[in-house]
């Protein structure tokens, strides 16, 4: 039963994205099938999708029923609900006590109670905890006939509860005996909701602790209808607090207590469309703010994914959860995308990218005295992405001697260093010898970062990437280590015109600069250095060789 549930859950997901399906569309999603004939779909989908209330089978076609009113946070009506059980295991325990209380425009109007005889004998420590007895249960109602009134009594009011997925498990169970089906949406979780809203005040979530901090008239006594109404005042307090963030409709502080994982997944329709095509992605809130910029090999699939994902940066996390509105831009080649993600970075300076991308975000290594300091002034030595980093690579540098540093400077090994961290080790001298390791291997690190970006001062390079036309593409000349000219290459002879003319542009091009590096350069090079070393299938890295460029082009 619960495979069909979560099929069904699958099938809610699919209508949401593609809208209604046809019969035998819906039959192969919710049972895996690539072949069933349209009068066997319709007959398993109307019996699969009776008890459920998000569905509606209507002839040849199954679509969801239109969602909930959203009235404003001051005309909402809910019904707060709690369960008293005999365990903690909806599928072992038995549910002993129902409680629950309606709250309508902010009021508690209206309360419901009853106990439920659970079959079963009740535990000492629940009677224990709860006050409960064993004989006073024995002439309760059955569990059945409890289900039914409460959810008379509830309607189509949207259910609360404190920590509700508890609740949430014994209800279901009971549906799902009774009638085959789950709740229509679960219920609004007061501890979730509390958990987002007093974010930082070191606030508990207990039902007891909030009961406490917004001094409810109600106190909870693990009794059903005082927690309920412990709880039901506890809403009216987180609302008012919602109403203060900016919330005003129930589907905002649905939103509020939703978890992560469905606050983000709600907002996958905005990835609707994008094509499986290279390009960038601009992530925007509400007010329009760009607040990140990413690139794709796949843009549809990319995006997807942060929908799907449950890992994400702590800057993108943050971003997904103001996301308003998704901006993509399709491009060419991957190449092309990667370009144009750095561009767009520096001109925008989104807060959830990565402070690496940013100019300010690079130090240099400077001479001073006998000392080596970081610098923000440029200098041969850098830039270095890393503060700390180049910080112990300086206090490595200060302990040679002038003639060692020169050595090392020129890609010298580090004899001396060496020597002085075994010194260390062999007297024991075990936290001066970890730190001097840290200094040391801090330092070959920025050296080969700087050795490499100087090599990278030398490329040469004809990059050839796909157009957006069958026949054409696009050349990405690369002089000195600098992105020349972009040229595009039409099919036939007139690919060879555009060719010498990015030739002739490179050979016309100012000579390479002795000038130290800038972050941006830096960044710069590594890109386009990541393409030439592992490119793309579809890119091809040639010499800046008219012949060689001339054989591809014809190949």
């Amino acid at each position: 039963m619960q495979l069909a549930l979560d099929s069904l859950d699958r099938l809610v997901d699919t209508l949401e994205e593609r809208g209604p399906l046809t019969a035998v569309e819906a039959a192969r999603s919710l049972f895996a099938t690539s072949s069933i004939s349209q009068g066997l779909a319709c007959s398993l989908l109307a019996d699969v999708t009776a008890g459920d209330s998000r569905l509606v089978c209507s002839g040849s076609t199954v679509s969801l029923i239109g969602g909930r009113e959203d009235p404003l946070l001051d005309e909402a009506e809910f019904v707060v609900f709690d369960l008293e059980t005999t365990g903690l295991s909806a599928a072992q325990s038995r549910i002993c006590e129902f409680g629950a209380v309606r709250v309508r425009a902010l009021e508690l109007v209206d309360s419901f109670q009853s106990l439920v005889n659970p079959g079963v004998a009740l535990p000492d420590p629940v009677a224990r905890l709860t006050g409960l007895r064993e004989q006073e249960l024995r002439g309760a109602p059955p569990v059945a006939s409890v289900v039914r009134r409460f959810l008379a009594f509830a309607g189509d009011s949207l259910l609360v509860a404190h920590n509700a997925r508890f609740d949430q498990s014994f209800l279901e169970r009971q549906l799902q005996l009774l009638h085959g089906r789950r709740l229509s949406e679960p219920p609004l979780c007061t501890a979730a909701l509390a958990r987002r809203l007093l974010e930082g005040r070191g606030r508990r979530v207990g039902l007891a602790s909030l009961a406490d901090f917004f001094g409810v008239s109600t106190q909870p006594c693990h009794r059903a209808l005082p927690d309920a109404e412990a709880t039901a005042e506890v809403l009216v307090h987180l609302i008012g607090l919602a109403q203060e963030t900016g919330a005003r409709r129930l589907s905002d502080l649905r939103l509020l207590a939703a978890p992560r994982k469905r606050r983000v997944h709600g907002k996958r329709s905005l990835a609707r469309g994008a094509p499986a095509r290279p390009g960038v992605y601009l992530f925007h809130d509400r007010h329009g703010l760009v607040l990140y910029v990413g690139r794709a090999r796949d843009l549809r699939a990319r995006l997807r994914s942060y929908f799907r994902s449950e890992r994400q940066r702590p800057s993108v996390e943050a971003a997904l959860l103001a996301l308003e509105r998704v901006e993509w831009r399709v491009l060419d080649s991957e190449l092309e995308a990667a370009l144009e993600e750095v561009r767009l970075i520096r001109e925008l300076q989104p807060p959830a990218n990565s402070r690496s991308r940013r100019k300010e975000h690079g130090v240099y290594l400077k001479r001073r005295g006998e000392e080596f300091v970081v610098s923000k002034a440029a200098t041969p030595l850098g830039p270095i992405p890393s503060r700390r980093q180049a910080s112990l690579a300086a206090r490595a540098l200060s302990l040679g001697t002038e003639e060692e540093l020169d050595a090392i400077l020129q890609g010298g090994p580090l004899p001396r260093l060496r020597q002085r961290l075994d010194e260390l080790a062999d007297s024991l001298r075990y936290e001066e010898a970890a730190r001097l390791r840290d200094r040391i291997e801090a330092l070959e690190r920025v050296l080969e970062r700087l050795r490499r970006l100087e090599r990278l001062r030398e490329l040469d390079a004809c990059l050839v990437a796909p157009g957006t036309e069958s026949g054409w593409r696009k050349a990405f000349f690369v002089s000195a280590g600098e992105l020349r000219v972009v040229r595009t290459l039409p099919p036939g002879a007139g690919a060879m015109v555009e060719v010498e003319t990015g030739l002739a542009l490179c050979r016309s091009a100012d000579p390479r600069s002795d000038e130290p590096l800038s972050p941006e350069q830096a960044e710069d090079l590594l890109l386009l250095d990541s393409f030439v070393r592992r490119p793309p299938p579809e890119l091809a890295v040639l010499p800046l060789d008219r012949q060689r460029i001339a054989a591809h082009l014809g190949g």
